[in-house]
This record gives structure tokens, sequence and C-alpha cells, in this order.
């Protein structure tokens, strides 16, 4: 897709990601965890309630699986259960999405601040980077805790902006699903929206480009506006 005329002259001083199914595959962990616990209650996770969980605080994704699926269960006891499956399988699972490496490498090679602005808690989100080497390579992480109101408010990314103190629109920001990819240009910001298999029905026409993948040849002109 090509980039939009108002785009012409932004010039990005800041790049932010999301971490889960955009720095990281547990969007796969995560769909084979979610079909652990309907499966437990015979009950199926269809790809229409995945993705009206994804990109959602955890609180705030268990409360659409129980009004989807209509489960009993508190959001207590969902968030407790779905923590044992997940991190039962996380370790045979778990990889960095293609790209990744060189797209940080080429960032640093810009000199430009990068961080995480994620809907996942704080110590998961340290665990995973910690897990896949990347908790040195970010300035800081914005998580759950750090917002009142999760994705597709904005509310993430403003703070996201307000602490590389750059204006929005001279944020560059990586999203995977459609409710980050509407908090990001809720915010005024820079999306290039990354589909993956989980999120490829999403509606990502808020975004300002729709990348194939972190390795598309066009993020790297995008980033030369930072040259």
């Amino acid at each position: 897709m090509s980039l939009p005329p108002k785009t012409n002259h932004r010039l990005i001083q800041g790049v932010v990601f999301d971490l889960d199914g955009l720095l990281v595959n547990t969007e796969l962990v995560f769909n084979e965890t979610g079909q652990e616990l309907a499966r437990r209650r015979g009950k199926e996770m269809s790809r229409d309630v995945f993705q009206k969980m994804m990109g959602r605080r955890p609180a705030e994704a268990f409360a659409v699986m129980i009004d989807e699926l209509g489960l009993d269960d508190t959001i207590e006891d969902l968030q407790r259960e779905s923590r044992q499956v997940f991190f039962g399988v996380l370790d045979r699972h778990l990889r960095l999405m293609p790209g990744v490496s060189e797209l940080l490498d080429e960032i640093e090679r810009l000199g430009l601040p990068k961080a995480v602005a994620t809907s996942s808690p704080r110590d998961y989100a340290r665990d995973i980077l910690t897990r896949v080497g990347l908790e040195n390579r970010f300035v800081f992480t914005l998580s759950a805790e750090d917002v009142q109101h999760g994705k597709p408010h904005p509310e993430i990314y403003l703070k996201a902006a307000e602490r590389l103190r750059i204006a929005p629109p001279r944020m560059l920001v990586f999203e995977d699903s459609e409710a980050g990819t509407k908090a990001a240009a809720a915010a005024q910001a820079f999306v290039v929206a990354v589909p993956h298999e989980f999120s490829a029905h999403h509606d990502f026409s808020p975004a300002d480009y729709i990348a194939d993948g972190l390795n598309d040849p066009e993020i790297r002109r995008i980033l030369q506006r930072a040259a």
C-alpha cells in the first residue's frame, strides 16, 4: 500500500512497538491457551471471539470471552487458569517475529529512541522481553498498569509520546491488532499495521501503512524521515 500524501512531510523522532504478536509470536500461544480454556468448558473459541479479545488488557479480554461464550467463570478465575496454561506451553513456541532484530538494529543506527506500549501486565512484559533478549533495547515499557483506559483508547500512546518528549505525529507506532491500530491513530501517531495470521481480518483502515511484515522494505523508507 502506498503512503498517503498527508505523511510526506512528517519527521519520525521516536518509535513505539506493541509487544504480543508484533515483537514476539505470543498471539499463537494466547490462541492455543484460549482454545484449551474453551475446550475444558465444552465450548469452542472461534476466530471471531479471539479477534475481539486481541489487543485488549487481560481483564477486558476475559470479559469478552465470558460474554461471547456464555461462561459462568469470573475474570479472576480465567486469568489464573489462563496463566497456568499459557506458561505451560510458552517455551515450546516463543520466538521473535520475523524481521525484529534487523529493524531494531536499523532504528538504533538512526539514533531513534524506541519503547514498548503493551496492553499486557508489567511483570509479564518484562518476563517476555527478557526471555527473548530484548529487555535492554528499549528506553521504557508502558503496560496495562500505566493507563486508566486500555486500547483502543489512545491513552497509552499519548503517554508514550510524552515520555519520549515528542509530538504524537512524530512518533512511529507498530501494531498488529485492530484495537492497537485504532489507539495509535487516535493519538495521531504515524501507524504501521503489521497483520499476522490471527489478525489478518482486522480493520486496519486507520493505519498510515499496512506492512507485509517487519522486514517490509517500505518500513525502511518510512524510517528515512528520521535521517
